[in-house]
């Protein structure tokens, strides 16, 4: 392989100069919600910035067939209900959730933002629209 087909050895982006996806789907009063593997040039490794606004939930929960996660708490404090089960979360909790444990987070009065870490499995997410709606 020649030098210019080489990959480079790293990528280094700011999280904030990543796509806020929220805004296509109109979602940008509830949260930010930045998808960073592809602007990293990451093959196998998922990367995600989510920043929910004060007192707010997830637009929707979500489940995997396949990939665990590892949701890392940045700032704030905040709620994350998995299956029928809620636990507090706050800042620096580290929690693993299973592949097809359902998830979704509702920020305390003063925000919550975290970091998602798992495998890259295009498809392999499920979106629950109806989670968690009380």
């Amino acid at each position: 392989m020649s030098a210019a087909q080489t990959p480079s050895a790293f990528t280094k982006v700011n999280l904030r100069d990543v796509e806020d996806s929220a805004v296509a789907f109109g979602l940008s009063e509830i949260q930010e919600a930045r998808f960073c593997a592809g602007d990293l040039g990451a093959h196998a490794t998922g990367l995600a910035h989510h920043v929910l606004r004060p007192g707010r939930r997830q637009a929707f929960g979500h489940r995997h067939v396949a990939a665990e996660e590892i949701y890392v708490v940045l700032s704030g404090h905040g709620r994350l209900r998995l299956d029928h089960e809620i636990i507090d979360v706050a800042l620096r909790d580290a929690i693993r959730v299973a592949p097809t444990v359902a998830r979704k987070f509702e920020a305390g009065p003063e925000g919550l933002e975290l970091l998602v870490f798992g495998p890259s499995t295009p498809g392999d997410g499920e979106i629950l629209s109806d989670f968690w709606t009380d």
